[in-house]
């Protein structure tokens, strides 16, 4: 594994970092450049994180994973757009495996509902794995 690559481990130092607001604010102004697959595992970790059934150790790993999202600068930094963004899908990735148990097709359909919000219509395929 490579020396800077983020692990579910890793995230909950950035749990700080997390709020619900900056965390809406962050995705409003980074969905269309992210794109579809990174909002859509960005919503599914924050649907996990308000649900009361997800025990703290998964609320912890997606608040950082989150919190390390909304982060203004880190390892590589969002204003090179697709580079940029690599770290911040490293972080959910890891986080999504972490709390892989937690997700069900209740939160995955409310992660879409919001994705269509933002790009109209979306296939699973778009979704990725998750869909």
């Amino acid at each position: 594994m490579a020396k800077n690559m983020l692990t579910s481990g890793d995230l909950p130092k950035y749990e700080k970092h997390y709020s619900e607001a900056a965390f809406w604010k962050k995705i409003g102004r980074i969905a269309k450049k992210a794109g579809i697959k990174l909002v859509y595992y960005a919503m599914v970790l924050y649907y996990v994180l308000i649900s009361p059934d997800t025990p703290k150790r998964y609320k912890a790993v997606i608040a950082g994973a989150l919190g390390y999202l909304i982060l203004p600068f880190d390892f590589i930094s969002d204003l090179f757009p697709f580079v940029g963004m690599a770290d911040d899908w490293a972080a959910l990735v890891a986080a999504v495996a972490f709390v892989a148990s937690a997700i069900n097709d209740d939160i995955k359909t409310r992660a879409k509902i919001k994705v269509t919000e933002w790009f109209g219509p979306v296939e699973d395929s778009q979704l990725g794995d998750l869909a």
